[in-house]
């Protein structure tokens, strides 16, 4: 399981590795994010980034290093990372590399509730996901390439890892899409006559009432 963070937001982490190569105020640490476009790997919200900075140094990671205004632009807090932030930083990337994390994407939520859909439909909509995927993993592979000509592997793997995601989602969808279209996916005869009749069908009834018994009574131990 992974630890808990004293500053949860994962955008502490690209704020942390932004403050080891200078110190900066937070108008810099947006701009740079953005030129670095890490929003791609990373759910930035920069309306919450001086939060985030805040939350940062209420905890020792962070620590001013001086306040300055230019002209009449609003006043700037520059901030420096501190050992504790260092530490921090470094610890929770070891963390995130090291230890598989269960995360729960929407997708996922949906297909565990696929049968709320009639099949025909559901075909429908993962024909267009499909559509969809195959263009963003030609989009991907396309900036992927030229990127790779001026940058080094280094700082684009995580690109890398993005895309090989899409693919296999992609492959497994066209895969799934085969068998219903066939009609040989499992169940799928069942949850053609939920949406037919409106009533549950038998073996899934049955399949529920074998569950049921399965389970430990509430408060007994198994």
């Amino acid at each position: 399981m992974a630890k808990r963070r004293k500053v949860g937001n994962v955008m502490a982490l690209p704020v942390l590795a932004l403050l080891v190569e200078r110190p900066m105020h937070p108008y810099e640490m947006g701009t740079a994010l953005r030129m670095r476009h890490k929003e791609d790997s990373i759910k930035i919200n920069y309306s919450s980034l001086y939060t985030v900075v805040g939350n940062l140094e209420k905890h020792g990671f962070v620590e001013v290093v001086s306040t300055h205004r230019e002209g009449r632009r609003p006043e700037r807090t520059v901030y420096r990372i501190t050992d504790s932030g260092r530490e921090e930083l470094e610890d929770w990337i070891r963390d995130l590399i090291s230890r598989p994390e269960k995360e729960f994407p929407r997708f996922e939520a949906a297909l565990s509730l696929l049968p709320v859909l009639p099949p025909d439909e559901v075909i429908e909509l993962l024909r267009g996901r499909l559509r969809t995927l195959d263009q963003q993993v030609a989009g991907r592979a396309g900036a992927l390439e030229q990127g790779s000509k001026d940058i080094p592997r280094l700082f684009h793997v995580e690109s890398e890892y993005a895309l090989v995601l899409l693919r296999a989602e992609a492959d497994w969808i066209r895969s799934l899409l085969t068998e219903l279209e066939a009609g040989t996916l499992t169940g799928v005869a069942a949850w053609r006559s939920l949406h037919a009749t409106g009533r549950m069908p038998e073996e899934w009834l049955a399949l529920q009432h074998r569950q049921n018994t399965q389970q430990p009574e509430a408060g007994t131990d198994e």
